[in-house]
């Protein structure tokens, strides 16, 4: 075991606090793994590539999804230094992850590819740690690559940050070049945290996970005072008060230790259950004499895209539940509510960041619970004034309201893409075809240019980034914000089964896109339902006004094989009763849809099941 799980408090002046911060496939976690091996945490033997990634799912599509929290030792000019690495996930999806690692920290590492230069992305992520006050330490990374341009987008880095471009760092995370000096810079550059040490107890809840055996884990950063165990705290945001069993460390590997001191990261066990007991953001102080000014907590994130998730298999609707509950623990920005399709059966609305944030979040429950699920096309949040002054919020194309409408209002992004300036041309076309207004353009260089649109957010959250994506070659990045909402001419397009509407595959969508969905829902069901014993129409209607229309013909039982010739009267009788006995069933009968069918229906490139690309 380290010496510093059994050591006592660390002094705070000799403590540094850091995340890493960059863009998809910049190099973060093989950065962290680089450190790791240098300050001697993780055994050579034991080592593997991307070692914080410790989700399933993370590493086959090597991507970050959780932030990950590790404790290094490090030693300059004959000191020692505890170093707290924060490595968080690059995808826009996940920007709450990268707050919440942000207001842990003093310090950010602003990791850009020396052969790419600085996307979208990093300069969200730069933003969002200026906003909180962090000494930003510019690296760039892969300069081992024949195609790296060091000089240049070294430049480009201190003209976004206001520095020289020699105090840019220059490492190769691959080869481990670089990577003890930077180490050497954050002790450094990266200020100590502040905190008094005899006022009362106050930690910051950043993060937590549920465990089956031990309950709930609470990861904290101590920000006045010491935690220790066996002592009793109360958590200030609901009053609940719990007995501190295990206090520890995470370096790589949980480690008990004696306590945590001021600007220590670690996690408390409580052995509590109830995963309603520990949220993100809240205070933890002690029972007694505890603090009476809880820390500032974090911005609660606002749900962009709401789809609902359903059980194929009615009766594992308590398991889903119960699985949304630890998941929601470990993903603070996952929301949901209970709801029931008169197709799918009861399910649940779930509120996602991004398209990627759902399918993760459906991959997650589906591997980790063992549960099969349906997920319905995705749809943002609408705000519809009637003609009577009264407002709905629809979330759900099912509560879209009856009578006359006055207006719609839909949720817009800023938009900010950065691409070489060759693929300009292609960019603004697909804006303009999606109803986005331009904002502006700068050129970051003499060969890249930052183009900021207005653009609606239902326009993007489906197939927007794929598709700029293969306009660009796969150069440009994309990243968007909340900018309020503007008034569109949008419509419910009902899909109908001899007459009656089916909810899971109702749509809002804008008045000229009407037509396109219409007609395609309806000849993909004709392809995926099966023939009936009589005539299905398939309708698309807006309103009460029929769109699109096709029709699965009926199984027909050859009545004539009887017949060898004689009168055609004969022929025409048996076929005029076979017409009113399908008639008769056609009354009667209801249109069985399989579930297969849901599920191939939806799993569309518009419902978000085509893979992102990264």
């Amino acid at each position: 075991m380290s010496t510093f799980a059994d050591s006592t408090f660390t002094p705070p002046e000799r403590i540094r606090n850091f995340c890493i911060i960059a863009h998809i496939d910049h190099g973060k976690s093989t950065l962290a793994d680089r450190m790791l091996q240098l300050t001697g945490v993780v055994e050579e033997r034991t080592m593997r590539d991307q070692y914080l990634d410790r989700m399933d799912i993370e590493r086959e599509r090597g991507i970050t999804i959780k932030a990950q929290n590790v404790r290094l030792p490090w030693r300059l000019d004959g000191t020692d230094h505890v170093l707290h690495l924060i490595d968080t996930p690059g995808h826009v999806d996940f920007t709450y992850e990268v707050s919440r690692s942000l207001a842990a920290c003093e310090g950010a590492i602003l990791l850009v590819d020396a052969a790419q230069g600085i996307e979208a992305q990093t300069l969200a992520n730069l933003y969002l740690a200026m906003e909180n006050d962090l000494t930003i330490v510019p690296v760039l990374n892969k300069i081992d690559l024949p195609a790296a341009d060091p000089d240049k987008y070294a430049a480009e880095l201190a003209h976004i940050i206001g520095c020289e471009p020699e105090d840019v760092l220059r490492v190769s995370a691959k080869t481990g070049a670089g990577v003890r000096e930077l180490l050497d810079e954050v002790v450094r550059q990266v200020p100590a945290p502040r905190g008094a040490d005899d006022a009362p107890a106050r930690a910051m809840i950043f993060d937590s996970v549920y465990d089956t055996y031990r309950g709930v884990i609470t990861y904290v950063r101590v920000m006045d005072g010491r935690i220790t165990p066996r002592e009793r705290i109360r958590m200030m945001s609901t009053g609940a008060t719990h007995e501190l069993l295990e206090v520890g460390i995470i370096s790589p590997d949980p480690k008990p230790c004696r306590g945590l001191g001021v600007g220590e990261v670690g996690y408390l066990i409580t052995g509590v259950k109830d995963v309603r007991q520990s949220r993100v953001g809240d205070t933890v102080t002690s029972e007694r004499k505890g603090a009476t000014e809880p820390l500032g907590g974090y911005r609660d994130p606002k749900p962009m895209v709401y789809a609902g998730l359903y059980p194929l298999d009615g009766s594992d609707y308590p398991e889903l539940r119960e699985a949304l509950d630890k998941l929601q623990l470990n993903d603070a920005a996952l929301t949901y509510e209970p709801e029931t399709s008169a197709a799918l059966g009861f399910g649940f609305r779930c509120g996602f960041l991004g398209l990627l944030h759902l399918e993760i979040t459906r991959d997650r429950l589906e591997r980790e619970f063992g549960l099969d699920l349906i997920s319905t096309a995705p749809n943002v949040v609408y705000r519809v004034v009637m003609e009577d002054d009264t407002e709905h919020v629809v979330t759900n194309p099912s509560d879209w309201p009856k009578g006359k409408i006055a207006e719609v209002h839909e949720p817009v992004v800023k938009t900010t893409i950065i691409a070489p300036s060759d693929f300009v041309g292609a960019i603004m076309e697909l804006c303009q075809s999606r109803r986005g207004q331009l904002g502006g353009m700068d050129y970051l260089s003499e060969d890249r240019v930052e183009l900021r649109y207005t653009l609606p957010l239902a326009e993007i959250v489906y197939d927007f980034f794929d598709t700029l994506k293969s306009r660009t070659r796969g150069y440009a990045s994309l990243d968007y914000e909340e900018a309020g909402s503007q008034t569109a001419d949008l419509v419910k397009v009902d899909i109908l089964l001899q007459g009656e509407p089916v909810d899971a595959f109702s749509a809002i969508v804008h008045k000229d896109a009407a037509y396109g969905y219409g007609t395609k829902m309806a000849s993909k069901l004709r392809e995926l339902i099966p023939r009936q014993q009589f005539e299905v129409p398939i309708q698309a209607a807006v309103g009460s006004r029929i769109i699109a229309r096709e029709t699965i013909r009926a199984l027909r039982k050859d009545v004539l094989a009887k017949c060898y010739g004689g009168d055609i009267s004969r022929k025409r009788k048996l076929l005029e009763k076979q017409k009113e006995g399908k008639k008769r069933m056609k009354m009667v009968g209801r249109v069985e849809v399989p579930q297969e069918a849901f599920v191939a229906a939806l799993a569309t490139d518009e419902s978000g099941e085509k893979k992102p690309r990264k």
